[in-house]
């Protein structure tokens, strides 16, 4: 089962005693932020924790799975994360 949003604001307000809708807000807030500067082209550094960036992916073909005919597959960019140190440690 998959962690949402919303069970981390509860565990946060439950742990700190801060009104589930402040603790949603800033969260919320902090995600938005990191979307706007990625969108924006820059890197967001979260220390201990990771490193989201922007990388593009160069054109390519593809192929059509159904019919195996070859369709080309436009340059996009793409978010990736690289996890901190911590992180590493922590999850295994």
């Amino acid at each position: 089962m998959a962690i949402t949003k919303k069970d981390i604001v509860l565990k946060i307000s439950s742990e700190t005693g801060i009104k589930q809708i402040d603790v949603k807000r800033v969260v919320q807030n902090a995600l938005d932020k990191i979307t706007e500067y990625l969108a924006a082209g820059q890197t967001v550094e979260l220390r201990n924790f990771g490193i989201f960036k922007i990388k593009s992916r160069r054109g390519r073909l593809g192929r059509n799975p159904r019919t195996g005919e070859e369709v080309p597959v436009p340059p996009k960019k793409v978010v990736v994360f690289k996890p901190g140190l911590i992180m590493k440690r922590d999850v295994k």
